[in-house]
């Protein structure tokens, strides 16, 4: 399960994440979705142990990340917008580097081989990293993530540069892990794959929770019964910057 308790991310005099409080439970796909500039990747980075927080607490199966960061990251997975890779190993042995980092060997030669089939990259696997396309990168990173059995997954912009095919795969990959108790938080701007996606969705905006929900309970908030997720996040987001542009007058 993952928490977040009054998350803050200061920079100097720039607040770029405010009080940001949410729980995923097990078996909850939530998606984290807001315009640029809104503090999504950086919450990300927090929840992930890349960024300290400067203020509040991050819980992932209950250890605070910053606090029990081993035991805390062990149950994990993080897969960034840009897949950051080491690019002279092959496919393979970098798999095997994340199950060694995890201390997971024991079910490794079988992982391996589900997931190398799963995202199309046996026939990759004694290639280097750095002879790879962005979109057999991107599959590679999904793959590192879930070579460990992590159950608490987080998602930057998953389906940016992966081909229909692999992003039909990823989904079913998250409905999958949804469906065995992950607990997943995906960041997107891409709204009708959250819309279809998510059982949830928190709408950021200038670092700020607006507004958390299902999509009935969002068209509940902004008025609007029967549209998309798109049209209510436009609308909401619209009306967040025109009030942060009268506070600020």
């Amino acid at each position: 399960m993952l928490e977040i308790r009054h998350l803050v991310k200061q920079y100097k005099n720039y607040r770029a994440v405010n009080d940001l409080s949410f729980t995923i439970k097990p078996g909850e796909i939530v998606g984290l979705l807001g315009p640029n500039g809104a503090g999504k990747t950086t919450a990300l980075r927090c929840v992930a142990g890349i960024l300290r927080p400067s203020e509040g607490n991050v819980l992932i199966n209950g250890y605070d990340i910053v606090t029990d960061q081993a035991k805390a990251k062990a149950g994990l997975a993080f897969v960034p917008e840009v897949p950051s890779l080491y690019e002279l190993l092959t496919v393979e042995e970098h798999l095997k580097f994340v199950a060694m980092c995890f201390n997971t060997m024991d079910v490794f030669e079988q992982k391996k081989e589900e997931l190398l089939g799963r995202y199309n990259l046996l026939e990759k696997r004694n290639e280097l990293v750095a002879t790879l396309s962005k979109g057999m990168k991107q599959k590679l990173s999904v793959a590192c993530a879930l070579i460990h059995n992590a159950n608490v997954i987080l998602f930057d912009e998953p389906l940016i540069g992966v081909d229909p095919a692999g992003a039909h795969e990823l989904k079913q990959e998250i409905r999958r892990t949804k469906d065995a108790g992950g607990s997943i938080l995906i960041s997107t701007h891409l709204l009708d794959t959250a819309e279809n996606l998510c059982d949830r969705v928190i709408i950021l905006n200038r670092g700020t929770k607006m507004v958390e929900g299902t999509l009935a309970e969002l068209r509940q908030y902004s008025g609007m019964e029967n549209s998309s997720l798109e049209d209510v996040f436009l609308k909401l987001t619209e009306e967040g910057h025109e009030a942060a542009a009268v506070s600020h007058s």
